[in-house]
């Protein structure tokens, strides 16, 4: 009884120790870590809801980016700050799912490192072509697939960058093997394949949107369940039955490990507020970013997530060898 009454008053001084800390946080600017360089989508979706939670948390909040290693040094960098609520991180697909299995020895663990708080936008992935390729629908494209893919080859930001992945996830459903054309970043990729350099790749809405509907490139396949509503005239390939095709470019915010957990609420509550924000939401839809519906935006869905995406990705990266020493 006496051991059971003083773990009860452990719990309880720690649930008040929380309820005082979340009461007395922030009273300083919180640094949210963009791990990835500045100017590209993720920074200047990360951007864009830094403006719009700081005022909801009563503090500024200052975007820091720490690039390098495909977003492994800016996370790690989150997983060694103090787990006091003012220091966040933008996490992608990327760093928390892909680099737990390309990098032989990562430098976080994705899943026991961080306190998930909410995604803050994905963005669909587009399968699109270079003009002189003679298909206009997904049907066409898998049926010149078939009788090319020995001479075909398909472009990418990079390995392991998140147009490779999708990549990579349309040729295992299609039980194909093409070669890959990786390039220093997306622009460059998307130049090689309006030169006629590659034959098709796989990108977010949020970097080929313009191209796609200026002609430059021809989008033939929207890569998720869903049809994009900025792309109306291009179907999805699952509309061609091909249910395993759902790929979508995501992003989330994440605390260290240990961040008390009415800290991490209220963070969330945040985060939800400034995704309803009118002017956000017009903002990023103008791009190709969709927001989460508030109900599915929360820490256990997060980590679900992020759960259900390496196990999704281990096989098809490690049946390919993808690797990063």
């Amino acid at each position: 009884m006496k051991t059971a009454a003083i773990a009860a008053g452990a719990l309880l001084a720690l649930a008040a120790t929380s309820s005082a800390c979340a009461q007395a946080w922030p009273d300083k600017p919180v640094t949210l870590i963009m791990p990835f360089p500045a100017g590209g989508p993720s920074d200047a979706l990360g951007r864009a809801v830094a403006a719009k939670l700081g005022p909801r948390l009563g503090v500024s909040v200052v975007v820091e980016n720490v690039g390098g290693a495909g977003g492994s040094i800016g996370m790690q960098k989150l997983a060694r700050a103090a787990a006091d609520g003012y220091t966040i991180g933008f996490g992608t697909i990327g760093t928390h799912a892909a680099n737990m299995i390309m990098y032989r020895k990562p430098l976080y663990d994705a899943r026991k490192d961080f306190e998930p708080l909410g995604q803050v936008g994905s963005a669909p992935m587009l399968l699109l072509v270079k003009q002189g390729l003679p298909v206009n629908d997904f049907p066409q494209f898998a049926d010149y697939l078939r009788a090319h893919k020995a001479t075909m080859s398909y472009g990418s930001a990079g390995v392991g960058s998140i147009a490779h992945l999708a990549c990579l996830l349309l040729l295992s459903d299609m039980k194909a093997e093409v070669m890959h054309v990786p390039y220093k970043g997306v622009a460059p990729a998307t130049t090689g394949l309006m030169g006629g350099e590659t034959d098709f790749m796989c990108d977010q809405t949020t970097t080929s949107l313009a191209q796609a509907a200026s002609g430059r490139v021809r989008a033939v396949a929207v890569l998720t369940r869903e049809p994009f509503p900025g792309l109306p005239k291009v179907a999805t390939a699952q509309s061609s039955g091909r249910t395993a095709i759902d790929f979508r470019s995501w992003n989330a915010l994440f605390a260290p490990r240990g961040t008390p957990p009415a800290i991490v609420d209220k963070l969330n509550a945040a985060i939800n507020d400034a995704l309803a924000d009118p002017a956000l939401v017009k903002q990023m839809r103008d791009v190709g970013v969709e927001f989460p519906a508030r109900a599915d935006n929360t820490p256990g869905h997060l980590a679900r997530l992020v759960d259900s995406e390496i196990a999704r990705l281990r096989p098809i990266l490690e049946a390919r060898n993808v690797y990063i020493d």
